[in-house]
């Protein structure tokens, strides 16, 4: 059966320049907009977070100014608690096989820039699946967990793909780039990849053999689409 691993953050913070802890988790949009349009295709799919941990919702990404409205953000509130029992007990990614799953999926938020983008558990599994020719998903902040799948040799797995992410002009609109000890798109070029982007704020992603990646949150259910589509293929 297909079904789809979402690898969720497990840090409920980043770490800034000075030291500061910055709240921060998963951004919502980024994950019920993919299972929406993964639930519509009849794909299962599996949350998992290192250690199993229950991740943490970014508030920022439910204040009325992200989500477009008091409406928008009641709706994404009443999806994350319908969610809850699958968010209250995930799977430990340390207990992941890449056997078992036909793609992978990680939604961003700051979150993964503090965890996932170090973890060699999930740089072996990134690596495994990427090797086996399954279908590799992540918008916005979550192409940082990409980073850890550092091969023995120490070349970067994803170096010289097509791909997309948040941009330094996108984090300097929301604040954080003079504060932050590095930025997603100057990191992503620097380990080799083809970074494609559009517009700030506009949806974009891109596609390169087996790997789909978006801009930013608005790129999310387009991401989703196209995991999807190479699913069916």
């Amino acid at each position: 059966m297909t079904s789809v691993l979402i690898v969720v953050t497990g840090s409920d913070h980043w770490t800034l320049n000075d030291g500061t802890l910055h709240p921060t988790g998963f951004w919502a949009e980024e994950l019920l907009s993919p299972l929406s349009v993964f639930n519509d295709a009849g794909i299962p799919f599996t949350i998992a977070t290192p250690g199993g941990v229950r991740p943490t919702v970014d508030e920022t990404s439910l204040a009325p100014e992200s989500t477009g409205g008091a409406d928008e953000s009641a709706r994404q509130r009443a999806a994350l608690d319908a969610l809850d029992d699958q968010l209250a007990a995930p799977l430990k990614l340390e207990d992941v096989s890449a056997d078992d799953y036909a793609a992978i999926y990680i939604p961003g938020g700051h979150g993964p820039m503090e965890d996932l983008a170090v973890s060699p558990v999930l740089g072996k599994l990134l690596i495994t699946m990427l090797d086996a020719g399954k279908v590799i998903g992540s918008v916005c902040h979550g192409p940082a967990a990409l980073l850890s799948a550092t091969k023995p040799d120490g070349e970067w797995a994803f170096a010289g793909r097509v791909m997309s992410g948040f941009t330094n002009d996108e984090e300097r609109q929301a604040g954080l780039a003079d504060k932050a000890p590095w930025l997603l798109e100057d990191r992503l070029r620097a380990a080799g990849a083809d970074l494609k982007v559009g517009p700030a704020w506009g949806p974009f992603s891109v596609v390169d053999g087996t790997v789909v990646t978006g801009q930013n949150p608005q790129s999310s259910t387009e991401v989703a689409e196209k995991i999807v589509a190479q699913l069916q293929k």
